[in-house]
């Protein structure tokens, strides 16, 4: 396309990433949130994916050949890894415990990289081995990854639909992952590996905007917690979504404790620790002016007589 080796799938994709980070810009400028700054800072990747991945190789690229596959190979482990970052502090999914740490996770990507495919590569010259050497486990890393994750998540008695929904687009999310090594070991399928990469993203996107549509639904239950009145709650819905200073994540545990559900029940719900539950709990309350659950709850019935 355009006489570059870029596909017309992935330039489509490259379009359509480039206005979800646009209105992504646009809307964060209007509230004040860090869970848009790393949306923001994952649809940069995605583009940079995009273009890097659509139009690398190319004939006239300045320097060794080899260095626009270190650009490409580079820009994709760093957006896996970002992936599964954003999973992590988005909505607190952690799969990889011990001293599995995010950034140990990018170092382990990155000395492997190093060790299976660039130290190969120079000395048999052979793109082909030095992939193969590189992306095989790879895959058995990344299917191992994807096969904790789905026992992490997975709990079909769950009642809560909103929440069910978020970790079978997290799914989809990280199955991309898994399945990238193993599109790169098959060939160069520009069309087949942009689109499955790319269903990344767009799985994330869904979920934020499914955030967002549940944070609407609620939003005059959470104004009632912080208005004077339960008035003064309904006739300021309409103008905020960011309720004070709450995080997003914050407001997510802020409902579910106003649905008189206990931490236990709570982290069942999200499929994350009960301490966790009990951290998020502890900062919600700090920030609402009430030491505990009781008198925050106590607090809120108040507001709503």
């Amino acid at each position: 396309m355009f006489g570059t080796s870029i596909h017309w799938t992935t330039f489509f994709y490259l379009l359509l990433d480039t206005v979800i980070v646009l209105f992504t810009l646009y809307y964060s400028t209007r509230k004040d949130s860090s869970g848009y700054k790393r949306f923001f800072y994952l649809g940069i990747l995605f583009i940079t994916y995009n273009i890097t991945g659509g139009f690398l190789p190319i004939e006239n690229f300045p320097g060794p050949f080899i260095l626009q596959y270190v650009i490409t190979y580079g820009v994709a482990i760093a957006l896996c890894v970002y992936i599964v970052y954003y999973l992590y502090k988005e909505y607190d999914i952690v799969v990889l415990k011990y001293n599995s740490s995010i950034r140990n996770l990018a170092i382990l990507v990155s000395v492997s990289f190093i060790i299976l495919f660039l130290i190969p590569y120079f000395y048999t010259s052979s793109l082909k081995s030095s992939r193969l050497l590189f992306t095989i486990p790879a895959s058995i890393i990344a299917f191992l990854f994807l096969g904790m994750f789905y026992e992490r998540i997975s709990n079909p008695s769950n009642p809560n639909e909103y929440i069910l929904r978020r970790n079978k687009l997290s799914m989809i999310s990280v199955a991309s992952i898994a399945l990238l090594p193993v599109l790169t070991l098959i060939g160069d399928y520009q069309w087949l590996t942009f689109t499955v990469m790319n269903a990344s993203f767009y799985a994330i996107t869904i979920i934020e905007i499914d955030r967002h549509l549940y944070f609407l639904e609620n939003k005059t239950k959470m104004y009632e917690v912080f208005a004077m009145s339960k008035e003064q709650a309904i006739h300021s819905a309409d103008t905020k979504i960011i309720y004070e200073n709450l995080t997003r994540r914050e407001i997510e545990i802020t409902l579910s404790i106003l649905s008189n559900l206990s931490y236990k029940q709570i982290a069942k719900d999200l499929f994350i620790a009960e301490s966790t539950v009990s951290k998020h709990a502890s900062n919600i309350y700090k920030k609402t002016g009430v030491r505990n659950r009781r008198q925050f709850i106590s607090l809120y019935r108040k507001k709503t007589k």
